[in-house]
């Protein structure tokens, strides 16, 4: 995305800064549970599976087949099983 410089007439692009907020404790939970079977409620749903990796925005988990990437702030709680 582009606007013109009103004062030269020239096009510059727009800079954006994205960022989300990480808490450390909680990645770190997550991090020694990378391989347990857990029960993760969601706003929207409760998933059991195994936790397959832990990022800084995400968590990954393998429910039988399918694989969800499940954000962290959507997460109301863990438990393991």
């Amino acid at each position: 995305m582009y606007y013109e410089n009103q004062s030269y007439g020239v096009m510059q692009p727009m800079n954006y800064q994205y960022f989300t907020l990480v808490d450390p404790f909680l990645a770190s939970t997550l991090n020694s549970l990378v391989g347990n079977i857990l029960i993760v409620q969601t706003t929207k749903d409760t998933i059991r599976g195994k936790l397959r990796e832990v990022k800084p925005d995400h968590i990954v988990l393998l429910a039988g087949d399918s694989t969800f990437f499940i954000r962290i702030q959507e997460i109301v709680s863990i438990m393991p099983d």
